[in-house]
């Protein structure tokens, strides 16, 4: 029987997860796919084993050729409002249903102990950040549920930095493997995914009760 506090984590994070995927859709039609048919997620993975050394040197001289030269630090309660503010900007242009992320809602994330958030800071500014789960009877999946980058720093390689220091947390985890998901008419993030070596193994439709939280959980 699964865990009442784990499902409402899950619901927790959900709910952050779907606000942060931007999407070229209206609003309208958001609303409407999650009344009717409900909204399709691609579900991503990457097992540890196929992370080859050469696929890991690869990427690292990536970042280290990256001209940001973002510097990675793990988020503390001090840090959350800049993670709002991260976040909100992040996806301004985003046609979603649902409300921009308060401080309050990324408090009741941060409360649990196997969520971790990290920031990148460049040019002494913070500028994109990532959210962190752990998942599995044993915590052995390692979950990207989030990751938002600022408008004048996107496609220009910051998300990979991002990604490798999410890698590098999770490593040290021990992880088996690496998982996400993705709206199916996110083909930029579907395709920024995929070229970090993610494969497609299913899908998950939701409706709009699993991004709602009714009930807190003591």
């Amino acid at each position: 029987m699964p865990n009442p506090k784990t499902s409402f984590k899950k619901k927790r994070v959900r709910s952050f997860f779907l606000a942060s995927d931007r999407t070229d859709l209206s609003k309208d039609v958001l609303e409407d796919e999650l009344l009717t048919t409900g909204m399709t997620y691609i579900q991503m993975r990457l097992p540890v084993e196929k992370i080859t050394a050469k696929f890991e040197e690869d990427i690292k001289v990536k970042v280290e050729r990256n001209i940001l030269k973002a510097r990675i630090r793990e988020a503390t309660e001090n840090d959350l409002e800049s993670v709002v503010y991260l976040y909100n900007r992040s996806w301004m242009t985003s046609c979603t249903p649902f409300s921009p992320l308060t401080l309050e809602s990324l408090k009741n994330l941060y409360e649990y102990p196997e969520i971790k958030i990290l920031i990148a800071k460049v040019y002494g500014s913070d500028s994109g950040f990532v959210i962190l789960d752990l998942e599995g009877p044993n915590k052995e999946y390692g979950v990207i549920a989030g990751l938002g980058v600022l408008p004048r720093f996107q496609r220009k390689g910051l998300g990979t930095v991002i990604g490798m220091a999410a890698w590098n947390y999770f490593k040290k985890k021990g992880i088996k493997e690496l998982r996400c998901e993705v709206y199916k008419e996110n083909k930029v993030s579907y395709n920024f995914i995929k070229s970090l070596g993610f494969e497609e193994f299913d899908t998950k439709v939701y409706k709009r009760e699993d991004f709602e939280i009714r009930d807190s959980i003591n």
